[in-house]
């Protein structure tokens, strides 16, 4: 935790890891505010650390610290919100906020810091892989609450398709990283594991960058994360029609939820999606709730179940009243 550290006082850190001791593993969050307690963030619940509380002086060797002494470096940065330092930890930033006609321009003073801890967790994705594959990789979606493990998983899911899996050959991917999380580049290289045949664009907006990637480096599977915006959805539909395979991810909490967003409907209802991966969410950071496949079934094997038994138990067919999945003719 060294790349973590290394941002605070001498004071300060010394505090952090008598706090933290042996649970940097289950550690994810540490945020700073000005002249407040730093709050710790465990999987099990939060902490906080009461006897060092961030004076001006150790807020600014924070920032000169993830500044490197220059903010200028960080101009992008910083109007984007956040900064991505060595071992893909991520660094939210808020307090004042400068603007241009209306845009922003920058973060003039940075009080409040919220420090991400990346997670590379090799092999977490192993589970799951079988159920997206169907004689080739099917057009994947997981949903998942903020900090259900989303990103996590699919950074596997990339390292496992690209390195080659089963008797399943090694596969060109391609990952459009708008937010720098999936491979966490630093100048351009990727802090994670993501295999040996995948390419990254990085900090890209992924509507753009869908098909940058598609004319530039001709991938097989097509990775982003985050889609939202009637944009995104459309580059998706574009890379889908181009002969690629997509894997991305949403927020959300249940498919009822997703079929009620304007945007991401024409997805559901174009059957787009051969798997549907819903996760259970921050109480169980990275757990399967269901897969659904194209014919509306979960077929997603739970822990005590007999082999080969599915659960049938949800289905996605609604009432008359109410949105659902069709096939369309």
């Amino acid at each position: 935790m060294y790349e973590i550290l290394r941002l605070f006082p001498d004071e300060i850190k010394t505090a952090i890891k008598l706090k933290v001791g042996k649970r940097w593993d289950k550690l994810q969050e540490i945020r700073v505010r000005l002249n407040q307690p730093i709050e710790l963030i465990f999987d099990s619940g939060m902490e906080w650390i009461t006897q060092a509380r961030p004076n001006k002086k150790d807020n600014t060797f924070i920032v000169n610290q993830l500044s490197e002494f220059s903010l200028y470096r960080m101009e992008d940065e910083l109007r984007e919100g956040y900064i991505t330092i060595e071992g893909g930890h991520r660094v939210g930033l808020a307090g004042k906020v400068n603007t241009v006609n209306g845009s922003v321009k920058a973060i003039q003073y940075i009080t409040f810091l919220n420090i991400r801890i990346a997670k590379e967790k090799i092999g977490v994705a192993t589970k799951v892989i079988p159920y997206l594959y169907e004689n080739r990789f099917l057009n994947t979606l997981f949903v998942g609450s903020p900090q259900s493990g989303k990103t996590t998983l699919i950074r596997d899911v990339i390292r496992i398709i690209s390195s080659g899996w089963n008797q399943v050959p090694p596969k060109k991917v391609g990952v459009v990283d708008e937010r720098s999380e999936i491979a966490a580049c630093l100048k351009g290289i990727p802090q994670h594991n993501l295999g040996n045949r995948t390419d990254v664009l990085d900090a890209c907006p992924k509507a753009e960058g869908m098909m940058m990637m598609i004319r530039s480096m001709s991938p097989e599977i097509l990775v982003v994360d985050e889609i939202g915006s009637e944009k995104d959805v459309q580059a998706l539909l574009n890379a889908i029609n181009a002969g690629v395979t997509v894997i991305c991810t949403v927020h959300g909490q249940t498919l009822e939820e997703l079929m009620k967003r304007p945007s991401i409907l024409p997805l559901l209802e174009k059957k787009v999606f051969g798997r549907i991966v819903l996760l259970k969410g921050q109480s169980s950071p990275g757990a399967i709730k269901s897969i659904y496949n194209e014919n509306e079934k979960n077929i997603y094997q739970k822990t005590g179940c007999v082999p080969n038994e599915m659960d049938r138990g949800t289905s996605l067919h609604r009432s008359n009243d109410m949105v659902r999945f069709r096939v369309e003719q």
